[in-house]
């Protein structure tokens, strides 16, 4: 059986980021391979360049990645204000990997991270996980609208 390794990332991912490290500071080719996660297992991530993936890790304050072996294949990251406000972005769990609790070991380790514990506010979008995420007290809310500004 292969190792499971969650990775807490520091601020902006930078081994990530700029040498593709995975499990144990190895070089893994990681932020190809994260590219591959969300083009495969998320539709409204598809065909994210990598300029654009550095782009984001590198602006978010919460980065944390699952590998099983040298392979991702769960991910999840928050950006914060560290009081007020924060949101959870991109949470991923490869389709070949889900129903094993991965999902729930990404989303408390965001939860419990120092930037976000403290948080106030989580906002978190969703097209069919409702129930998934009711688990950690996220709730529907009907009172507020959502818009989007899209360039």
């Amino acid at each position: 059986m292969k190792a499971i390794s969650l990775i807490k990332h520091s601020k902006g991912a930078l081994g990530l980021r700029l040498f593709g490290l995975g499990p144990n500071l190895k070089p893994t080719d990681g932020l190809n391979k994260l590219q591959k996660l969300l083009d495969k297992n998320a539709f409204w991530a598809k065909n994210r360049t990598i300029h654009d993936l550095k782009k984001c890790l590198a602006n978010s304050d919460v980065i944390i990645s699952l590998w099983v072996g040298n392979e991702i294949v769960g991910f999840g990251r928050a950006l914060t204000d560290g009081i007020y406000r924060g949101v959870l972005w991109d949470i991923v769990i490869d389709q070949n990997h889900q129903g094993k609790g991965f999902g729930k070991l990404i989303i408390k380790n965001l939860l419990s991270s120092r930037k976000i514990k403290n948080t106030k506010k989580l906002y978190l979008m969703t097209t069919n996980k409702k129930i998934f995420y009711s688990q950690f007290d996220f709730k529907e809310v009907i009172s507020q609208d959502l818009l989007i500004r899209e360039i």
